[in-house]
């Protein structure tokens, strides 16, 4: 029996609440913690590891560092500090972090089991200015009872993680890169911890489901994972696109009142600016951004230039990356939540002005990227059409917010991952699994937490990223009753996802009393995950075939 795992036994069997365990990695020694679990059991816990050296002075907007070796022991126990950021969705607007912000997390049931365990690599969300991979939100207690570990992780937001320039200074993707490191971390140091390097699951939400299907496609991440998971998120939705990013780094300069169309000045001056000045950095480039409501991610992943033997996380044409340039042989499972558009009735403003803009305005229904292609005459067409398919009347505020929401569901979600999976599976490269999350008890509270749980009521609401109340536990929760509605349903999710993790099937037996078919382009095969698993085909078709219809009807090139 190890030293490592002798500590850990003798502690616990002393009925111990916390005890030290030491771990050795590439860059020295951890001191961590076996946590004991109000689920059962007992897991092992490093926090605030560093996977790169702290992204400051002249790192700042570059590809992350390898992290530094430390002499002694270096205490595991605490949360390394969030990457400098403002709250988008709860509380919206507060401003928080650091630079220094490139640290990750590992839970494991065990440092020393009979057979490494499966990894899950957790990238969070937040639109890709918001979120930390902290216990506030995504603590491990619900997953590590399923015999896998977990890993979750800082990564650049904003400007800070995807300002480009187009320069060898200022390239783009500085947030996937470190989420990229975070990656080769977890490859080199992962068997320390009990873990299987070759076993390994990336999995997101959000802009971290975005973040999924772009490392499906980067050259840098190839050979990092076995498995992916792409929750309420994924590249081809229109804010995950970065729109003329030079000329955005410019506006920003100017706006902070530096104007200059030296590149390397511009960029000299970003680099020694307050980090309280970066953020927040809302700059519309054109009049439309300016004038929509629904604009909240103005740096997003770039298509990078080559600069001599830098990596280069993306490049490439989005549609053909996505047909064809899928890392062949990784299982995938992606899908929505059947209400995702509350984050959008939440978060672009006030829904009264949304619906009013709706209403009198029918380029409100265009895309952004659509916004800058069609012709006024064909905008207002297409916009009108739209109207029509989601209001079938005049609209009125401030009573059809849901009709709002639904436009917002398939608009920013629905549409764009059905349309991923479409390309995706066009190959037969990968074996795919597509679901729609309509799980439904006491735990939905995203509605709620984002302030319209006075429009939802008692109606029974499945929000963006009410999925993930079924998957981790949080700081602050009120520990639930094993035998409750809410446990039962926890302990489903986390079956089908580690079960993936560990099988890449989630329905490996017939255990559920299901069976979770992989997508085909014939088939078109989901599993329903609601208070029952139904096995179903081609789900919300008749509203994708609509979308399919119109938008190629203007000129979209879809697939």
């Amino acid at each position: 029996m190890s030293t490592v795992l002798r500590i850990a036994l003798l502690c616990v069997v002393l009925g111990e609440a916390l005890a030290m365990v030491q771990v050795r990695v590439s860059d020295g020694l951890l001191e961590g913690e076996v946590v004991h679990n109000e689920y059962g059991g007992t897991y092992f816990s490093f926090l605030g590891i560093p996977y790169a050296q702290p992204p400051l002075g002249d790192l700042r907007f570059k590809a992350p560092q390898p992290p530094k070796p430390w002499d002694g022991v270096r205490s595991a126990k605490e949360f390394g500090p969030k990457c400098f950021q403002y709250d988008l969705f709860v509380d919206k607007g507060h401003v928080s972090g650091s630079e220094d912000c490139l640290y990750l997390n590992v839970y494991t049931p065990d440092v020393t089991p009979v057979k490494p365990l499966p990894v899950m690599v957790w990238i969070h969300g937040g639109g890709l200015v918001s979120g930390a991979g902290d216990d506030i939100e995504y603590g491990p207690k619900f997953l590590v009872r399923q015999d896998v570990i977990l890993v979750t992780l800082n990564y650049r937001l904003e400007v800070l993680g995807f300002l480009c320039l187009d320069t060898e200074d200022a390239p783009g993707n500085a947030g996937m890169k470190d989420q990229v490191a975070a990656l080769r971390w977890v490859k080199k140091n992962i068997a320390s911890f009990g873990g299987d390097p070759d076993n390994v699951t990336i999995f997101g939400e959000s802009a971290g489901g975005v973040s999924v299907t772009y490392h499906l496609m980067s050259p840098m991440s190839k050979g990092l994972f076995q498995r992916a998971i792409a929750q309420s998120g994924v590249s081809v939705s229109y804010w995950a696109q970065a729109y003329k990013p030079r000329e955005r780094g410019f506006a920003l300069a100017r706006k902070l009142g530096f104007y200059s169309d030296d590149v390397k000045e511009v960029y000299e001056f970003l680099k020694q600016q307050p980090i309280e000045n970066l953020i927040k950095a809302k700059v519309p480039i054109t009049y439309s951004e300016k004038e929509r409501t629904n604009v909240e991610v103005y740096f997003s992943v770039v298509e990078e230039k080559q600069f001599g033997d830098n990596e280069r996380f993306f490049y490439g044409d989005m549609v053909d990356a996505v047909s064809n340039g899928i890392h062949e042989g990784v299982d995938i499972m992606t899908g929505y939540t059947a209400d995702e558009g509350i984050m959008g009735v939440a978060i672009f403003g006030d829904y009264k002005e949304s619906l009013e803009q709706a209403k009198n305005f029918p380029q409100f229904f265009v895309s952004y990227p659509m916004s800058l292609s069609l012709s006024t005459n064909d905008q207002l067409e297409l916009g009108n059409r739209l109207k029509e398919y989601y209001f079938k009347e005049q609209i009125r505020v401030p009573d059809h917010w849901e009709s709002l929401k639904n436009f917002y569901s398939m608009d920013i979600f629905v549409f764009p991952t059905m349309r991923w999976i479409k390309l995706s599976a066009r190959s037969k490269k990968n074996k795919i699994y597509l679901y729609k999350f309509t799980c439904y008890t006491e735990l939905n509270i995203v509605s709620e937490l984002m302030g319209v749980g006075h429009l939802v009521g008692s109606k029974p609401v499945v929000a963006h990223s009410d999925d993930l109340m079924y998957l981790f536990s949080a700081r602050n929760q009120t520990k639930l009753d094993m035998n409750s509605e809410e446990f039962k349903q926890i302990e489903i999710v986390t079956k089908l996802w580690t079960n993936f993790a560990k099988y890449g099937n989630p329905t490996p037996d017939d255990s559920f009393g299901v069976a979770w078919a992989p997508y085909s382009l014939e088939h078109q095969d989901y599993l329903d995950i609601g208070n029952e698993l139904k096995a179903g085909q081609a789900p919300d078709d008749e509203e994708i075939k609509f979308w399919e219809n119109l938008l190629t009807e203007f000129g979209q090139e879809l697939y």
